[in-house]
């Protein structure tokens, strides 16, 4: 597969300055705002663009929906996006940088690669409001997992982002799922998948921070421990 290079972004007003997260699919770097851009604020901004040259339909409308989503947010406990441009054969999107990290890199950057107690309350309580703030605008996140937490290590503010496969509820009831519907990590994905409601994403965040308290890892839970009935 022939891949994004983000060195040489030709997404006129932005200049790449680091590449800050790659997966399979998308890359991610911080960028700043240049020539007719460069009064606008904020000056620093995150830019996701989809890994591959040439990206399937499937990738461009997972960018577009996560846009449509995640613009329509004005939530403290989220990344804002500010806009999502035409680049090349794909797409774009534009966010906001407030030097977050994931939950999975400020763990491993640790002497100890674990939360302490007061750090995982404290966690808990900021993805608590916000997941309570996306079910009231029916909105169910459906990924949450440490890759898609973020915490700036000075301030410990944590956002949520990718909102790819995020789903909105009609009139906030659960909506059943079929079985070769479902959508998410499957570490994090509850046993039971009858239907899709609020319970999907806090249960997801139970086991990320079981997970992450007691240093444990995805290849190590589903060998023998029994954590996803504590979550």
């Amino acid at each position: 597969m022939m891949t994004y290079d983000s060195s040489n972004l030709n997404l006129p007003g932005y200049r790449a300055i680091a590449e800050i997260y790659r997966d399979a699919k998308t890359v991610v770097y911080r960028a700043e705002r240049v020539g007719l851009a460069v009064g606008m604020e904020p000056r620093l901004v995150a830019i996701k663009v989809l890994a591959s040259a040439y990206p399937t339909e499937s990738d461009l409308l997972a960018l577009r929906h996560q846009y449509a989503i995640a613009s329509s947010l004005d939530l403290e406990g989220s990344v804002r996006v500010y806009s999502l441009e035409e680049v090349d054969r794909g797409y774009a999107l534009v966010m906001e940088y407030f030097g977050g990290i994931s939950l999975d890199r400020y763990c491993q950057d640790r002497q100890d690669r674990c939360l302490s107690p007061i750090e995982t309350i404290e966690i808990a309580i900021q993805l608590a409001d916000t997941l309570h703030a996306l079910d009231r605008q029916q909105i169910v996140h459906q990924d949450i997992k440490p890759a898609h937490i973020l915490i700036q290590p000075q301030t410990k503010q944590v956002k949520l982002i990718d909102f790819s496969i995020a789903a909105i509820l009609p009139h906030g009831t659960p909506a059943p799922i079929a079985p070769q519907r479902l959508a998410g990590t499957l570490a994090y994905l509850a046993p039971e998948q009858t239907g899709l409601d609020y319970r999907t994403d806090f249960y997801a965040l139970g086991v990320t921070l079981y997970e992450r308290q007691v240093c444990d890892t995805r290849s190590t839970v589903w060998a023998g421990s029994s954590h996803p009935h504590l979550a």
